[in-house]
């Protein structure tokens, strides 16, 4: 659960844009390590309701990039996943399991998401 007022500010933040929240369903619901093409996949799946073999090269490339170099370091930096970029592997944290309670609110407050959000 979320300790601290601060800790919760930081958390809406996180979870302000869709794209972090589907990353963050996913990893919640699949409790691993998952590849940045998995997240952009799950993403497709659940944010643009489209089936991967009518979703573009670019449009794909597109979800990757902003993954790589916005999303997951944005988690990253407040010590939510650990993403090592040689490997385009995002893994949750310690800190991550501590957030559960609270993200699966706002998740679950999500109208436009279905839950539970899965690969």
């Amino acid at each position: 659960m979320v300790g601290t007022s601060t800790e919760f500010d930081t958390l809406l933040e996180l979870c302000q844009e869709q794209h972090r929240r589907i990353v963050l369903a996913v990893l919640a619901s699949e409790r691993r390590s998952l590849t940045v093409n998995d997240l952009a996949k799950t993403i497709i799946k659940h944010n643009h309701h489209t089936p991967l073999r009518e979703i573009s090269e670019e449009e794909l490339t597109q979800i990757r990039m902003e993954l790589h170099h916005v999303h997951i370091p944005k988690l990253a930096d407040q010590s939510v996943v650990e993403y090592d970029q040689e490997r385009q592997l995002v893994e949750p944290t310690p800190q991550f399991d501590q957030l559960q309670p609270s993200l699966f609110a706002i998740i679950d407050a999500d109208p436009v998401l279905d839950s539970p959000i899965a690969l």
